[in-house]
């Protein structure tokens, strides 16, 4: 059996395992029947029991596995293409080769995927850890109520404080039962009655709770104890005791 395969680059390119012929002249499937029946051919037509010129098992390991030069490895492809045994042990061999490529492939690609699925677990556990710090509810529907117009009116005394960090930017206040939505002023009181942070906001009635979101800057304020006082527009000025952190 004869097989005119053009040239020794074409042997070798069908070796590496590219079934793509130079000329373009048949489509991929019939590219790999008439790739299959030559190999077909080639296990079955040369047979070579005595094994005489055949190079070496690492030779032809070499070569499957692309680790043998083109130079050291040209002299041997007539051979492996005219002798079945050899042309045996080369498939054998870039089989397994190319399963090994396959399985590292799909491996790494695996571990990509993992490292990515891990690093935005990460990430989005971050971003809700810190949206977390920087937010806080206080909770002033249980509170007694003490009212003052003074800047320095002062808390009930004994009532445990409410407490928020420094780095909290956002503020939920449930306002006392029976409050109505509309306007508020809050701010924050040294304990000699200086004003130290002053915002407003809307408040709304959400799952039967009068909902006050404001945003404020803590982060100049010192640890320590402090008045939060919460007024609505015109009213005067509810207070109650305040840690920051």
């Amino acid at each position: 059996m004869i097989f005119d395969l053009k040239s020794m680059n074409f042997r070798f390119n069908f070796m590496r395992g590219d079934t793509t012929l130079s000329d373009k002249l048949y489509s991929a499937r019939e590219e790999k029947r008439i790739l299959d029946a030559l190999g077909r051919g080639l296990l079955r037509e040369y047979p070579n029991p005595e094994r005489v010129g055949c190079p070496t098992s690492e030779i032809v390991r070499g070569i499957a596995r692309h680790r043998v030069p083109l130079v050291e490895a040209e002299p041997w492809l007539d051979h492996l293409t005219s002798c079945s045994p050899c042309y045996r042990d080369f498939s054998e061999f870039r089989d397994v080769y190319q399963f090994r490529r396959m399985t590292i492939l799909f491996a790494i690609v695996a571990s990509v995927l993992i490292i990515a699925s891990v690093s935005g677990w990460v990430l989005v556990q971050k971003y809700r850890q810190r949206d977390l710090v920087q937010t806080a509810v206080l909770d002033l529907r249980d509170r007694s109520v003490p009212r003052g117009t003074e800047a320095g009116s002062h808390p009930t005394q004994g009532e445990r404080p409410l407490e928020i960090r420094r780095t909290v930017s956002h503020l939920n206040i449930y306002l006392p039962l029976g409050s109505s939505d509309g306007p508020y002023d809050v701010r924050v009181v040294s304990p000699n009655g200086e004003s130290l942070a002053t915002v407003s906001g809307t408040a709304g009635l959400k799952d039967h709770i009068t909902l006050l979101p404001i945003e404020v800057s803590l982060s100049s304020l010192p640890p320590g104890r402090y008045a939060l006082q919460v007024r609505k527009d015109g009213l005067e000025w509810d207070s109650y005791p305040l840690v920051v952190r």
